[in-house]
């Protein structure tokens, strides 16, 4: 058996000179760590606009499943993981179909605070770009840092960002069916009363939305083979909405009332 003797490539070095350099294929990992995120980046925001190509089907599946049996998206995620060579998805038909969905929640906000069309736009503008991407990029940077830098086991790969944003996305919408479409449909009725029950029935919305939240981001980053010890995401989360639900029934703060008048401040 030869070896080869020619010196070592520098890992993002020209496709010429690492095909000059060896007889060797380039290794697969090559443009995922030079050049994968921004080509990936651009490929999948111009697919934001062709919608012919995006898998629409498959997108609302996932949603479904998120509900009922989330263990199953992720398990797709492994699968486009070793076709390839990716966890995020290449496929933006998930994310349109999720600022769909906060378009028609916004219109459900705008009719419970009786919000003219001028105030409706601005709800949309900020519920899409400060609650969804804005919050969104914010708390998958803040993961993907965590769990690159003190939970991977495997250090020649790393957690993708993309990969992050797709799990803050799948964790988000279970709590946006569960606060901005349940809890509409039931906020003039049991909510928006100054008593007891209605401070349960509020704050407890907000437990569940919070405890999907929790969960499906941890089956997101337990998923990921390269890294350990993710059961403290559960460990440290649960324990804390836990502790925020019953101090806020004790002093009588009904989080949905508050978000309500939150939203109504920004857009008047």
């Amino acid at each position: 058996m030869k070896y080869s003797t020619s010196p070592p490539v520098s890992r993002c070095a020209s496709p010429i000179s690492i095909r000059s350099s060896s007889s060797l294929p380039m290794p697969a990992t090559y443009r995922q760590d030079c050049f994968g995120a921004a080509t990936k980046c651009y490929k999948y925001l111009r697919k934001l606009l062709k919608f012919e190509q995006m898998d629409f089907e498959f997108a609302v599946w996932q949603m479904i499943y998120l509900f009922t049996s989330p263990q199953k998206v992720y398990r797709n995620f492994q699968s486009r993981k070793q076709t390839k060579l990716q966890f995020a998805r290449d496929d933006p038909a998930f994310f349109v179909l999720f600022e769909c969905w906060l378009c028609i929640s916004s219109i459900g906000f705008a009719i419970v605070l009786g919000l003219g069309f001028l105030q409706f736009i601005k709800l949309l503008l900020y519920v899409m770009f400060v609650d969804c991407i804005g919050v969104g990029v914010l708390v998958a940077s803040v993961f993907w840092f965590i769990t690159n830098r003190y939970l991977r086991t495997d250090h020649s790969q790393d957690v993708e960002w993309g990969y992050a944003f797709d799990i803050h996305l799948n964790a988000f919408f279970p709590p946006l069916v569960i606060l901005h479409f349940v809890q509409l449909f039931l906020y003039n009725i049991l909510i928006s009363h100054d008593n007891f029950f209605s401070l349960f029935v509020g704050n407890t919305f907000w437990l569940v939305a919070i405890s999907y939240y929790v969960y499906i981001t941890f089956l997101g980053y337990a998923s990921v083979e390269i890294l350990h010890k993710t059961h403290v995401i559960l460990q440290a989360a649960i324990p804390i909405t836990l502790l925020i639900y019953i101090v806020t029934l004790a002093i009588g703060i009904n989080i949905s009332q508050e978000v309500m008048k939150f939203y109504h401040e920004r857009v008047v």
